[in-house]
């Protein structure tokens, strides 16, 4: 019967290298999540995503419980088989969607009382209500339920949402029904405050969990104040387990996050950008609508793999997002999913080989570059 568990493999300097085993499979550290929120990672085919090198998908409380219904998707054999999706899921647990989605919320002790931006219902999420969707969606990572604290937010308010989160953090674990290979993460909360981020670090430990995640960055305090709060929140975190910076980010973020202790990430960015003619690549961000791509034979990026670089030039993905085909939509959802991965590919190497500060300095040289000159 398969043990859920973290095996550190090797590190250099901060960055980690590492495998977690779930009950459908192996994911290796540093990782990089696509996001499926609503049981689907958007323009692609589950086939499509596992060959970009994805081995974990992220699925979502709020979204599921909403359309098509956690009760559901149980009865249709869990959220793997509803979305043909053989290898590890991560369920967020709703807190941020509650927060930034639902149109009327109340917070008490006991949850969050919200209204659907779906169809106008009422519901009712707590900690109890959230665990148990995301058993019912069989996750094999889980998150306890949080309050996602705003930015900015005085030190009285990061408080107060942190020690909620942290009652909740205690109610999520004493809900969780252990199963074979399957997971439950707690949430580090506090801000940008160093005193209020160690102590819900240490109230995680002291309560217990199988990984632990950062959250409440990438919400508007710019790049340096989250590598400043990963600083210090991740040599509080157990090295013996999974640490998970949650909604990050930009390939930049990630790099300078693994640099840190992080072995996990998860973003709409790459798919999202795929959507609106944004391309990812070694060189940095690539706006595929510019009309210097109109007449351009090369690919986007002649050591990519994937489908958009192999098999069309700029000039036919420029014509595609211009004539608005969801094909558009497709290969570059697909080829930022796989510059992502390799760039996950890369790192592992990196730190494997002790090479990770030398692939950092390479890493930023060729974002400084941009991109190949135009035509």
């Amino acid at each position: 019967m398969t043990e859920f568990g973290f095996e550190l493999m090797a590190t250099d300097g901060a960055a980690r290298r590492g495998r977690v085993t779930t009950a459908h499979g192996q994911i290796d550290t540093p990782a990089f999540m696509p996001v499926g929120t609503a049981g689907t990672v958007k323009a692609m085919l589950p086939q499509s995503v596992a060959g970009t090198g994805a081995q974990i998908v992220l699925g979502n409380t709020y979204h599921l419980m909403l359309r098509p219904g956690a009760e559901r998707v149980d009865r249709l054999g869990g959220l793997h088989k509803f979305m043909d999706w053989p290898g590890p899921i991560l369920t967020d647990s709703g807190g941020f969607q509650v927060m930034s989605l639902a149109e009327i919320r109340k917070i008490t002790e006991d949850g969050v009382r919200f209204r659907s931006h779906v169809d106008g219902s009422y519901h009712t999420l707590t900690p109890e209500r959230s665990i148990e969707i995301q058993n019912l969606l069989d996750a094999d990572i889980t998150m306890a339920f949080d309050e996602c604290t705003p930015y900015p937010a005085t030190e009285k308010q990061a408080r107060d949402s942190m020690e909620l989160s942290m009652r909740w953090a205690k109610r999520s674990k004493d809900a969780f029904e252990d199963r074979p290979g399957c997971g439950l993460f707690g949430i580090v909360q506090g801000s940008v405050y160093e005193n209020q981020r160690l102590e819900s670090a240490q109230a995680l430990k002291e309560i217990g969990f199988h990984g632990y995640a950062v959250g409440g960055l990438a919400v508007g305090e710019g790049q340096q104040l989250m590598f400043d709060t990963l600083d210090y929140t991740c040599p509080a975190l157990p090295a013996d387990k999974p640490h998970y910076l949650m909604g990050v980010g930009k390939p930049g973020d990630i790099v300078g996050a693994v640099a840190r202790g992080i072995d996990m990430f998860d973003c709409v960015l790459p798919t999202r950008s795929g959507r609106n003619g944004q391309a990812w690549t070694r060189r940095g961000p690539v706006n595929v609508k510019n009309a210097r791509h109109v007449d351009d034979p090369r690919p986007l990026d002649d050591a990519c793999p994937c489908p958009a670089c192999t098999q069309f030039s700029r000039a036919y993905l420029n014509h595609l997002v211009k004539a608005g085909e969801i094909l558009a939509m497709m290969l570059i959802t697909w080829h930022n999913l796989t510059y992502y991965q390799q760039l996950m590919a890369d790192l592992r190497s990196a730190i494997e080989g002790g090479t990770f500060d030398e692939y950092v300095a390479q890493f930023n040289a060729l974002n400084e570059e941009g991109d190949i000159p135009p035509l």
